[in-house]
């Protein structure tokens, strides 16, 4: 028998339109499998819906349209930030918050439609991933879910030059957006706060914290990431293959790890690169590898699909992410699911994902001890390769065990049943213990 139905809040929503869309996407499509979703998403994500075909019996969809607001901050934006994408996107999604608000009459609405009751057992609000986008739906006076939630990173040691290139005071705005928080009241009627990071959690005003439950915000599709054939191992004839995927824009470092391939080649020791991505740092990274030696060893392949990365991820003996800023860390999980080691560096999501048992994460206090850590992951892995792909083994297993988004759905549905089941506490403004999940 299926569940009560849920109120799906997404204001990014849709497969193929980047990291945070697709979370919202997973979420939509898990919980209609195993309950009612009615769907309030954003009307610019209707395309990509459609074009994915029938949703699952039970999933309603309705589209909120916030046009009028997000064109001309898209404009504005573009003329003020030209060489910052992050900025352009911080600003233009600013009318996220006429969205909300009209979230919450869309609900009232459709409640009038049965009689005036809610038919909703919970409210979820799965997108925008920070607490620096306040909801007002708890004032539809159902028991309240956000996230999961990764936000409240700090600044990595070191690096306030690759900082200054994204615009870093948008990040300070960020903050001024908790003090509009408070003044809705947002965390305070939030009943459960699902946090990915220990960076989340302290961002979350102490009195509120017992309410937070850690959950990942990513999770993998075993379906498209599956367990790549071993290659042969790393020596005279065959080079150390890497793969790196993502945007690229300067917070993803891509350099450190060029120069730590340079370093590589000066102790003879070959190696591949296949860099999976575009962005405006495209042109200066293809400089930097024809100045370090590196042009015929470098693989620029664009941005890709998913098939396309998962292909690229097979072809590697060992994935690198050397962003120096990554708050998620979903290709991490992608590579793991490929049976491939992964390197990271101890700072944001990376640190939450990567240990020894999967790959290496890398300290560093700056440029120069990140690439010194690169390089020995590196060598490291081209020299004790068996032991390298034992770690690709043992990753494909922690993903299949907790990272599926069927794990992620099953572990909602345990906070769901928990707050429906306590109408009583959540109308009386107090919460239910968070569970262990």
């Amino acid at each position: 028998m299926k569940q009560a139905p849920i109120l799906l809040v997404a204001y990014q929503c849709g497969p193929g339109m980047g990291s945070v869309s697709r979370i919202g996407w997973e979420w939509l499509t898990g919980l209609a499998r195993v309950r009612p979703v009615t769907l309030l998403t954003h009307v610019r994500n209707r395309p990509a819906i459609d074009a994915a075909g029938p949703l699952p019996d039970g999933a309603e969809v309705h589209y909120i349209d916030t046009e009028w607001l997000a064109r001309p901050l898209y404009g504005i934006a573009r003329r003020l930030f030209p060489r910052s994408e992050h900025s352009v996107f911080l600003v233009s999604q600013c009318d996220y918050f006429a969205f909300d608000r009209a979230a919450l009459r869309t609900a009232r609405r459709i409640a009038r439609r049965h009689d005036g009751r809610l038919p909703w057992a919970v409210a979820h609000v799965v997108t925008p991933v920070t607490l620096s986008a306040p909801t007002v739906l708890h004032r539809l006076g159902l028991p309240l879910v956000r996230g999961p939630l990764n936000c409240g990173l700090g600044d990595p040691p070191g690096f306030g030059h690759v900082l200054r290139q994204e615009s870093r005071w948008l990040w300070r705005v960020r903050d001024l957006l908790k003090g509009l928080d408070r003044m809705l009241g947002s965390i305070a009627h939030t009943d459960a706060l699902l946090v990915a990071t220990r960076a989340t959690a302290a961002a979350v005003p102490a009195q509120h914290r017992h309410r937070c439950i850690p959950m990942l915000e990513n999770a993998v599709d075993l379906a498209c990431f599956t367990p790549g054939a071993p290659l042969p191992r790393p020596g005279p004839d065959e080079p150390l293959a890497i793969t790196f995927a993502g945007r690229l824009v300067p917070v993803k470092a891509l350099d450190l790890l060029l120069h730590a391939m340079h370093r590589l080649n000066a102790d003879g020791i070959r190696t591949r690169l296949t860099v999976a991505g575009d962005g405006p740092m495209r042109g200066p990274w293809e400089a930097l590898a024809r100045r370090l030696g590196l042009a015929a060893q470098v693989r620029f392949a664009g941005n890709l699909g998913h098939e396309d990365v998962a292909r690229a991820m097979h072809d590697c003996h060992v994935f690198c992410l050397p962003s120096v800023r990554e708050s998620g860390g979903a290709v991490l999980f992608e590579a793991m699911a490929c049976e491939r080691p992964v390197i990271g560096l101890d700072f944001g999501g990376p640190a939450e994902i990567v240990d020894d048992e999967v790959g290496r994460c890398i300290p560093f206090d700056g440029p120069n001890s990140a690439i010194d850590g690169l390089a020995d992951a590196l060598r490291d892995c081209a020299q004790r390769a068996d032991a390298w792909r034992w770690r690709g083994i043992f990753a494909r297993q922690r993903i299949v065990d907790r990272h599926t988004w069927d794990a992620r759905i099953a572990a909602a549905e345990q906070v769901y049943d928990r707050l429906s089941h306590a109408p009583e506490a959540a109308a009386r403004g107090t919460r239910p213990a968070p569970l262990a999940v």
